[in-house]
């Protein structure tokens, strides 16, 4: 039986938090989907508020070292990557683009990304959109197409979760494990083609405003 590598990095700040608790959940169903199709997996957590001293000195240094580099190689090398962040300020959280920011170059270029956020209102769900997406695909990461999203009132006593979520939750896992399985996303980023930077030979304004 093939075994895949996932790894969730997660951005919450309390211990428990919703993020890590909304973590757990998407890891737990992408596990269920993974064994429908007869496959395991082997799944590490990245709680990033263990490794925030060693990612602010990894910005002031350029290298990081420690569990902070065990944990940026379990991305790198992985076949899936789920990736929660709670919202501030309108957009994920200063530690979760933190950890974005010190990861290696191409990292998740061809990963498959489950993104995922949580926040106090569902007023912050397009974060999704607006932030995550866009940063994962300027990163070549493949994101699935559902994000889930958990507002408060999206949790019940105990850590229960309503209809609505739980059925985001499968719906995504499900969708990630399709991409794991369907033979892209980690195909794409062994490949050996050169990388072409699309901005490397910009055109002048000059000859725009000619044109």
């Amino acid at each position: 039986m093939t075994t895949r590598r996932i790894v969730v990095v997660q951005a919450g700040l309390g211990q428990p938090s919703t993020t890590r608790l909304l973590a757990e959940r998407l890891a737990n169903a992408f596990e269920d989907a993974l064994l429908e199709r007869g496959e395991e997996t082997e799944v590490t957590f990245v709680d990033l508020r263990e490794h925030a001293h060693d990612l602010a000195n990894t910005l002031l240094t350029g290298f990081a070292t420690g569990r902070l580099r065990e944990a940026l190689d379990a991305v790198r090398d992985a076949d899936a990557v789920i990736a929660v962040t709670p919202v501030f300020q309108a957009s994920y959280s200063g530690l979760f683009k933190t950890f974005v920011d010190v990861l290696d170059d191409g990292a998740l270029r061809g990963t498959p990304v489950l993104m995922a956020a949580t926040a106090g209102t569902a007023r912050h769900s397009l974060v999704l959109e607006h932030a995550m997406r866009p940063m994962f695909a300027y990163l070549k990461a493949i994101t699935v197409p559902t994000g889930v999203f958990a507002a408060s009132e999206d949790w019940g006593t105990g850590g229960t979760v309503d209809t609505g979520l739980s059925n985001r939750i499968t719906v995504a896992a499900a969708e990630l494990a399709d991409l794991v399985t369907g033979g892209g996303g980690r195909a794409a980023k062994a490949s050996n083609a050169p990388q072409v930077d699309e901005f490397a030979d910009p055109v002048p304004f000059e000859d725009l405003l000619a044109r």
